[in-house]
């Protein structure tokens, strides 16, 4: 049985195999973007399918978690594929690209190395679309219930008394 995935009817199958064949960290389709593994897909609705998978590797670069799969990224900002944001964030996108092209690359995605697409970031830092980014990354990543546990994060205390009696200091990844 074959599950058609794509508006185009790209099979399943077909999804995994382009994705293994291309050795990208996401594959890019007819309005949907899917992490090369097959464990994650996110259909776009306003934004392009490349600008999402852009906008979750710069989540990934700007709050760097080896740790952390990427399905959570791409929550923190599934937010802006939405017609109001749409049009800033494909601007935002088409910016951070040139600023890559500037430095002799295709586009932001097809930089091999984290290093060199944090230097493109720190470029353009001061920008009203990183600081965006950067700002809504911080609640749409970080208060995901699901990630805490990631980070030794057992919740709020309140309702079990406070942080006092309940080992306020045992933290072991700090």
């Amino acid at each position: 049985m074959t599950q058609t995935i794509a508006r185009k009817g790209m099979t399943r199958r077909e999804l995994l195999a382009r994705s293994m064949a291309a050795g990208a960290s996401f594959v890019v389709g007819a309005g949907f973007v899917a992490g090369a593994n097959g464990a994650w897909a996110l259909e776009t609705q306003a934004l392009r399918p490349e600008t999402m998978a852009t906008l979750i590797q710069m989540a990934r670069d700007i709050y760097p978690h080896d740790h952390v799969a990427d399905e959570y990224y791409v929550i923190a900002v599934k937010g802006y594929d939405t017609p109001e944001a749409a049009p800033a964030i494909e601007a935002g996108i088409a910016g951070l690209n040139a600023a890559a092209q500037g430095r002799g690359h295709t586009d932001y995605l097809s930089i091999g190395w984290e290093r060199d697409r944090v230097d493109i970031l720190r470029s353009i830092e001061q920008s009203a679309f990183f600081q965006q980014i950067r700002g809504g990354l911080v609640t749409g990543l970080y208060n995901q219930k699901a990630v805490w546990p990631l980070f030794g994060y057992e919740g709020e205390s309140y309702s079990k008394g406070g942080y006092i009696d309940r080992g306020f200091d045992d933290i072991t990844w700090l």
